[in-house]
């Protein structure tokens, strides 16, 4: 059966802007419905029949979205916020109306490898710890490592608050740096294991999610939308 929905609704979920914004596109003629100039924000459209296009671009429906962002310093991992620059603030105004959110989330502070969706399922199976998907990061630290921090954080730490950490692993990669894996992502949960091994986190980097490395060619703030294959690595 043929599926119908609004103009502004397919324009806003395919990344042209916030309902208001729609509605101006349409108001000023940029937006045409199988050739002709549509002028009304709520006029019906039909998937895969009706040919909808902004400024000659043709819009293609997407049901989700998977981005890769390179998240830098200094920004939240949240959809809002009043006072700080959240990492939807780094993407173009056009995902406004798309329903994104961050896949977890890093610390202010910490940089790498962030994931964004609108797919709530997709998503759950990335942080549920029960799904065993390793996070790996490069941390500097300060403080003397000690020489069994491996074994360690393989036992499971228990926090200073009593939390029960998972088997997690940290190899010393070259002088005070250390790569954390860990299957789990709780609240400033690297640098707390660090903590209770004596080592204070100077910086923090993420690298990869289950087989999914962060692209190198994607500078801090920069991002790009996974391919099919990509959005299975996760789960590697």
């Amino acid at each position: 059966m043929e599926k119908a929905i609004r103009l502004d609704k397919l324009l806003g979920h395919s990344g042209w802007g916030t309902r208001r914004q729609i509605k101006l596109l349409c108001k000023h003629r940029h937006v045409t419905v199988n050739g002709k100039e549509c002028l009304d924000n709520a006029a019906k459209v039909v998937l895969g029949r009706d040919r909808v296009e902004v400024d000659g671009s043709l819009v293609r429906y997407v049901l989700h979205y998977y981005i890769m962002l390179h998240k830098p310093c200094g920004v939240l991992s949240a959809t809002a916020d009043r006072f700080c620059r959240t990492v939807l603030d780094l993407l173009p105004r056009q995902y406004a109306a798309a329903g994104l959110f961050p896949v977890g989330r890093l610390d202010k502070d910490t940089t790498g490898l962030l994931l964004l969706t609108n797919n709530g399922e997709w998503a759950h199976k990335i942080t549920s710890p029960k799904k065993h998907i390793n996070k790996v990061y490069k941390a500097q630290v300060d403080g003397t490592i000690p020489s069994d921090i491996d074994e360690r954080f393989h036992q499971g730490l228990v926090l200073s608050d009593g939390l029960q950490c998972l088997p997690a692993c940290a190899q010393r990669v070259g002088g005070n740096r250390l790569e954390i894996t860990v299957q789990e992502g709780k609240f400033h949960q690297v640098k707390r294991m660090c903590a209770a091994v004596g080592l204070t986190v100077l910086s923090l980097h993420r690298q990869s999610v289950g087989g999914l490395l962060l692209d190198p060619t994607l500078e801090p703030g920069a991002f790009r939308s996974l391919s099919e294959v990509e959005r299975d690595l996760p789960f590697i």
